[in-house]
Parts: C-alpha cells; sequence; structure tokens
C-alpha cells in the first residue's frame, strides 16, 4: 500500500487544497487482488487505489469517457501476420498506465485511507492526472498513449483503432495495444527493442519478452506456429458457473434444441456475465459461435 500511494505523490497525480464551494468530493478505496500466472499459480500479490468514480456526475466531473479496445479478431491477424513472417511478439505491461492520463476536468477526491495528512485533514485531493476507477480514466490514458505513438512516427489504422503501424523502407512495425497491456511486433528486431526503449523513458513498463499470456490467452511456441488456447480461461469459467463436473459433448450444442425466453433463469446478472464471457472463448473456440450466438438472443 505504501509503494501504491508514493507511485501517485511521484507522479504530482493530485495536489493538497481546500474544497471550493459548491463542489462534492469523490470517495477512494482500496482494492486487493491476486494476480495468476496462466498455470494458475500466484504471479504477484497487488493493491491498487481507486477512485469510487459512481460518484462523479455526467457533465460535471466528466465528459467524454470512450476509449477503443482490441478485438479478437484484430489479435488474430496480428499473430497471424507475425507467424507468417517469422516475426517476434514483444509484450509489454504499463506499470500504473492510469495515472499517466491527463485530466481535463476538475475533479476533488478524498485522501486516501489510512494515509490521511496528519497536519491537513481537512484538504482534499485536486486530480491533475486520471486514477483508477475514474469515469474517463481509460479514455485519458489511451490519448496519452495514442499522441506518444504518433510522434514516435506510427499511424492508427481505419478498422481498428488500438493498433498503430508504422511502415518504413526499413521495417515495419505494429504496435496492438489493449488499456495497459502491450504487444510490439515487426520486421527488425533492433528497431522493435528501439520503439521499447522509447516507450519506457515516457511511462515505466515491464518488457515481459515473448508473448505467452495475453489478456487470458496462452500462447504457446513452437517451431512452426503459435498456439493460442484460453484452457485456463475456460476452466474458470467452467467453475463460475459450477459446471466443472459436467458430462463433455462431442458437438458444441444438441441438434433440434430449441430455447424459449419465457424459462425462469434463477440469476439473470450471472446468466449475461457467462454469456459475455463465452463471447471471449470464440476467439480461440470458434465452433461455438452458433450456440453463443443463440444464447446472446435471451439476455
Amino acid at each position: 500500500m505504501i509503494d501504491e500511494f508514493l507511485t501517485p505523490i511521484r507522479n504530482r497525480t493530485w495536489s493538497l487544497v481546500s474544497l471550493p464551494n459548491g463542489r462534492k468530493t469523490i470517495g477512494c478505496k482500496w482494492v486487493f487482488k491476486v494476480k495468476e500466472n496462466s498455470n494458475g499459480t500466484i504471479n504477484k500479490y497487488k493493491v491498487r487505489l481507486v477512485a469510487k468514480g459512481f460518484h462523479q456526475v455526467a457533465g460535471f466531473d466528466f465528459n467524454e469517457t470512450f476509449s477503443p479496445v482490441v478485438k479478437p479478431t484484430t489479435i488474430r491477424v496480428v499473430l497471424t501476420i507475425a507467424l507468417a513472417n517469422n516475426w517476434v511478439v514483444r509484450q509489454l505491461d504499463i506499470n500504473n498506465a492510469f495515472l499517466n492520463g491527463d485530466l481535463q476536468e476538475k475533479v476533488f477526491m478524498e485522501q486516501p485511507p489510512g494515509f490521511v495528512d496528519t497536519k491537513q485533514p481537512h484538504l482534499v485531493c485536486k486530480l491533475h492526472k486520471s486514477l483508477y476507477g475514474l469515469k474517463q480514466a481509460a479514455g485519458a490514458w489511451f490519448e496519452k498513449l495514442r499522441n506518444v505513438l504518433i510522434a514516435f512516427g506510427f499511424i492508427t489504422t481505419r478498422s481498428y483503432q488500438s493498433l498503430f503501424i508504422r511502415i518504413t523502407t526499413t521495417h515495419t512495425i505494429f504496435v496492438l495495444v489493449y488499456v495497459d497491456d502491450i504487444l510490439v511486433t515487426g520486421y527488425n528486431n533492433e528497431e522493435v527493442q528501439t520503439i521499447i526503449n522509447q516507450l519506457n523513458k515516457s511511462f515505466t513498463l515491464k518488457d515481459l519478452g515473448e508473448v505467452d499470456y495475453f489478456l487470458s490467452i496462452q500462447v504457446r511456441h513452437t517451431t512452426e506456429r503459435l498456439h493460442p488456447s484460453q484452457t485456463k480461461y475456460i476452466k474458470d469459467l467452467l467453475c463460475k458457473a459450477k459446471m466443472q463436473f459436467a458430462k463433455s459433448s462431442s458437438t458444441p450444442m444438441t441438434s433440434r434444441l430449441k430455447l424459449y425466453g419465457s424459462d425462469p433463469v434463477e440469476n439473470g446478472q450471472l446468466y449475461r456475465s457467462i454469456v459475455g464471457a463465452l463471447q471471449y472463448v470464440t476467439i480461440t473456440r470458434p465452433e461455438i459461435s452458433y450456440c453463443v450466438n443463440r444464447v446472446c438472443q435471451f439476455m
């Protein structure tokens, strides 16, 4: 918690000020999470200071919240191009990515629990940069990263706003962005390393080497191919649905099965959550696309 608290202090994310008349503060809290590896073992324990964005008022504390996210099709296309050209796919992780986004609105937040300034407990945090939990945090971070990549000579594609490309006479480089997870690949490994070094100067990042586990997708390397799978993700989904002991089927869906919207569902929220997760499974298991489409009709 101390390390996490010092990060926004070093980054000058906020300054302590008196709350202006007519303004209200939003709260914040500490969120703890265990991050796992693809095999289910513990990678690390994470703690994050999160603003209570649900306290924000539209048009007052925030305006634009949209942030492009990578599509499953884009992931497949980039990995296919890299494999066809025998390119190395490097994976990067930006440390505290959202803390780099610049805020355009004036947002006031309570001092973090457990870290209230004893000499000035009545002051509040005026946010200069985004914080996890803010409505506009994702959009502010993406805009900051986009500007940096454009300054490096990249352009965004019309079809996929989260895919950045730089093509010159000596090299071609693709940068695929999903929030703070980034894939970099291209012809000329020296140029790829140069881009990684430049990004590290602009943001603090971790170079995770060749892609191994990206967005819950495990990537197994062989001499001739990249084999993506979502084994752990699917097993976790089965546990969530309490179907880990269910019998397997040779076909994705029973033939002549008819579904009706009048059938009772005990937990509608859980149903929608599972169906949304099944949509993500189709990245590596396209054979279930038809039956996922059917259950989506009853969301």
